[in-house]
Parts: structure tokens; sequence; C-alpha cells
């Protein structure tokens, strides 16, 4: 089954008709996967508010809850994990541990070290806002197979391979 024709292939067009002698074919994904972004991007931020929570502080409160009992990691851990400066994750951190979502605590490992952990208010905020935006993003798949799915899934890993960090 072939898609109906959108605003890419119009631009597409336009640049093929203008520039013959360019490949464009790079802008038949990456320009799809921009626009894609930016609604991906809206509906995200759309899932967190429906649960009080600003886009940067779900990434905060997810790190720690994926991390599992008991949902505490160093700043280090979550600098490393939101791809955030120190001095921006301890102005998030401050933030968080204001509405009563994280808190600070020794690390029993580093005696000169902290943890940052996850209240249950917090726990609460996260788990219903990853549970609403599960149901947003299945959402946006729903016009693709499973099989489609996880073709795109394995196509975009590939993509992302050359930026990945650990």
């Amino acid at each position: 089954m072939s898609a109906e024709p959108d605003e890419v292939d119009a631009i597409v067009e336009a640049w093929l008709r203008e520039r013959p002698d360019l490949d464009v074919t790079p802008m038949q994904v990456l320009s799809r996967v921009s626009r894609l972004a930016r609604h991906v991007d809206s509906v995200r931020k759309e899932a967190f508010a429906a649960h009080g929570l600003e886009s940067w502080e779900f990434d905060v409160l997810a790190a720690l809850r994926r991390s599992g009992e008991p949902y505490a990691l160093s700043p280090g851990r979550l600098v490393a994990q939101t791809h955030v400066t120190s001095g921006t994750m301890t102005n998030r951190v401050d933030r968080l541990a204001a509405r009563g979502l994280v808190e600070r605590q020794p690390d029993p490992g580093d005696r000169r070290g902290v943890l940052v952990r996850l209240t249950g208010a917090g726990r609460e905020q996260v788990d219903g806002a990853i549970a609403e935006l599960m149901r947003s993003e299945a959402g946006l798949l729903e016009d693709l197979s499973p099989a489609e799915a996880e073709a795109l899934a394995t196509a975009l890993r590939t993509l992302m391979r050359p930026f990945h960090t650990a």
C-alpha cells in the first residue's frame, strides 16, 4: 500500500525541478524525521503536562524510576543519563526537591557523595506520566502494523548508531 503524497513530496519535487543535479534522497527521509520529531515533542509535552510535569522534569524522574529500587542515582549518573551539564542537573534537582518529587541523601557507598532519590510523590507523578505517554505514542503508531513498527525501529536504530553515546 502506498501512502498519500505529503508536503515533503512537494518539496522534493520542487528541488528536483530546480536542481536536477542533486540527489535529494536524504530529504525524503530526514525532512520527515524532522517534522515527525516536532509532532512527537508536542505529544510528549502534552502527556507530561497532564501530570504536572515539564519534559526536563520527566527526564530526571524517569531516570530515577528506571534505576529500580531504591530509585536513587548519583548526580553524575543523572547527568550521564539526561545529557545535561552538572550545573544544570544541580538546578533541576533543587527544583524537583522543592516540589517534593526527589530528595538528596548521603551515599552509603561514598561518605562524601550524595544520592538523588525519587520520593513517593515523584514516583506517582512519573508513573502516571509514562502511562499517559505510552497511550499517546501508541496513537501515533496506530497506522503501522507491528511488523512495520519493528522495521521502522530497526531502521532508526541503525540511523542513530553514529550518534550513540554510552
